[in-house]
């Protein structure tokens, strides 16, 4: 209690009620190679499909990575996803074909922080918009501008005569170049039916998407129309916030079609759509938020990024008061079609381990699972020693060299010789876990089949025992070690094979048949003959570790003293009794008194307290000994002694 220097009632609360919190172990994590999406960047996702919307469908340089991030994802949901391109390479972000000379190698926005701090004030000579993203999929974007009422909608100068069953059409009187976008929408003819566009070959004559229909018709003046018009209620004009500013047409409607069906299936399909955004940078809409057509498309888009006002738009840009920001001016719609993007080369070694650094800092993101794709040995030793065995709360789950295990004239029959190589070349580690090959799935993005690594199968059926028992069973075996979606292995280890992998720390993962495809060991890549060369037990561990330092930080600040002991003693045991309730451990013991807090600690400011636990083992060897006896022998007189 404070001491007080007048009479009054002090009240103040003291917690005692802190408890060990459940911790998470289900999390998983991949640096990988994908087609679209933000790079070096995380993102959670949760779903296959959702990994295909945010980072794009596979291709035969992404599908190993997807597929293996698709895997983990068929037994959990939180994986998150770090996009990697070669740094070195030719990748960029699809612009306008305008681009000069100095911006067609490259022109790379990785992020959304990428471009805050690097390209919000604009980009020089790559037209008004990027794609979000690096990767070819940005060159199936095109951005449509509806900028005034004369672009929504006009009467054309000059005449026009449609022929029926023709696609052409000849005009007289002045020039369509400039009045006429491919397209656009006519309604042509007596009857004023609508169609669009295809070409305007020159000042004079222009061709339709599909034959003109009616009554063959010379000398007629035409309405043309945005193509995108009937995406709107109504032309852009005014806005309200503007107008009371003393400013004026101000308006745009903004498209960003899917011109080449890469996203959609069909070509020019509206994948998103801005009504009414305007052209003032201080713009509101009623409820307060932005309107300034930059701010909206920057902040809502998923395809693209602004990066300069459309040459012809009036006053873009500036703020409200008092400006007209051109009506009539534009009388026809802004179209850019995005192009340049390159996927570029396969990442480097170098790009994975810049990727796989996004997972290093333990009080930055919680992850409980490395998935390291395709077998590298480079990016393999970097996972486990500056990834795993740094955070300490984690396993790497790694696979064999693709070379090692799929079929190949020159390593048939070495699966087993070229996997043990592989593994040699891995550090002895506890927080690693290596499988045996690779599986044959059915790729229905393309349509055919690949082989993809097993290790995101096998971190998912970590994650799946997680959720069926607990962190501390075995992931391996027929209950809980059943691989998904496998349509053959890529080689299916004999037990000779298996006895050769497993005695180098290599779970096998073999198809018996009738009884699916099953990861049939549970070793870490320890070394060292130890309770810890177990995956159960090193995830028992983990879990304790975890739970038990998270609810220690509580005790930091507080006095070493004999209620502060007991507080943290109270604390651990029933969490403790817990798990071993729970088929965890087999016994413990917590320590934490004056024998090993000695007055030379509580003086160094420090507090100790001794954990010891006797894990539970996982059966590795049956033996079952079948014993024949006579008849009138009693089992009593020779059980124990055959």
């Amino acid at each position: 209690m404070p001491f007080q220097v007048s009479p009054g009632v002090n009240v103040s609360e003291i917690d005692l009620s802190t408890i060990v919190p459940a911790v998470s172990t289900t999390e998983g994590a991949i640096a990988g190679h994908f087609r679209w999406g933000p790079v070096q960047k995380r993102v959670l996702i949760d779903t296959e499909d959702s990994l295909a919307v945010q980072f794009g469908k596979p291709n035969s340089n992404t599908a190993s990575d997807f597929f293996t991030a698709a895997s983990f994802l068929g037994y959990g949901n939180k994986l998150y996803v770090v996009r990697v391109i070669n740094e070195a390479g030719t990748t960029s972000n699809a612009r306008n074909a305008t681009t000069n000379a100095a911006n067609t190698t490259n022109t790379v926005i990785k992020s959304d922080d990428d471009y805050e701090l690097n390209f919000s004030s604009g980009i020089s000579g790559v037209g008004s918009w990027v794609a979000k993203y690096p990767g070819e999929l940005g060159n199936s974007l095109r951005v449509s501008v509806c900028s005034t009422a004369n672009a929504w909608n006009s009467t054309l100068t000059g005449t026009l005569s449609f022929t029926n069953n023709s696609v052409t059409v000849t005009g007289s009187g002045t020039s369509f170049v400039n009045q006429i976008r491919v397209g656009d929408i006519l309604l042509a003819g007596p009857d004023k039916s609508e169609v669009k566009v295809a070409s305007v070959t020159n000042t004079t004559s222009l061709v339709l998407q599909s034959k003109y229909v009616g009554n063959t018709a010379t000398g007629l003046t035409t309405t043309r129309r945005w193509e995108f018009y009937n995406f709107f209620d109504a032309a852009p004009g005014s806005s309200e916030y503007v107008s009371k500013q003393g400013g004026s047409s101000d308006e745009m409607h903004i498209v960003v079609a899917d011109e080449d069906g890469l996203w959609s299936g069909r070509a020019n399909t509206v994948i998103e759509r801005f009504a009414a955004v305007s052209k003032a940078s201080d713009a509101l809409t009623q409820d307060g938020a932005t309107n300034y057509y930059k701010n909206v498309i920057n902040d809502r888009s998923q395809y693209v990024w602004w990066t300069a006002h459309p040459t012809g738009i009036t006053n873009a840009g500036k703020p409200a008061a008092g400006v007209s920001f051109g009506a009539g001016t534009q009388s026809r719609p802004f179209s850019d079609s995005l192009v340049l993007g390159r996927d570029g080369n396969v990442p480097r070694s170098a790009d994975y381990i810049v990727g796989y650094n996004k997972f290093a800092n333990p009080e930055e993101v919680d992850v409980s699972l490395i998935l390291t794709g395709d077998g590298n040995q480079t990016k393999a030793v970097h996972v486990i020693n500056n990834v795993a065995e740094a955070r300490k709360d984690c396993i790497a789950v790694i696979s064999p060299r693709r070379a090692d295990v799929v079929n190949n004239s020159n390593y048939i029959g070495k699966e087993v010789d070229d996997s043990i190589t592989f593994r040699n070349l891995l550090p002895s580690s506890s927080y690693a876990v290596i499988d045996s090959g690779y599986k044959y799935v059915y790729d229905k993005y393309n349509d055919l089949y690949r082989y993809v690594p097993l290790n995101g199968d096998t971190a998912g059926l970590m994650v799946r025992t997680d959720n069926e028992r607990d962190p501390w069973f075995s992931p391996a075996g027929f209950n809980r070690g059943q691989v998904k979606n496998v349509i053959k292995l890529s080689f299916n280890p004999t037990k000779g094979q298996r006895d050769q992998l497993y005695k180098s720390g290599i779970n096998p993962v073999s198809t018996f048949p009738g009884q699916g495809t099953v990861l049939f060991g549970d070793k870490t890549l320890l070394a060292k003959p130890s309770a810890f060369d177990r995956i159960n037990v090193r995830r028992l561990f983990i879990v304790l570790e975890k739970a038990i330092s998270t609810a220690a930080k509580f005790t930091l600040f507080e006095f070493n003293d004999e209620f502060t002991r007991a507080q943290f003693r109270n604390l651990v045991e029933p969490f403790l009794r817990d798990v071993q309730g729970r088929r965890g451990i087999y016994d413990f013991r917590v320590v934490c008194d004056e024998t090993n807090n000695t007055p030379e600690v509580i003086d160094r400011n420090e507090f100790v307290g001794d954990i010891y636990v006797k894990p539970a083992r996982s059966i590795n060897f049956i033996q079952l000994n079948f014993v024949a006896v006579r008849t009138g022998v009693e089992f009593t007189e020779i059980v124990g002694r055959a």
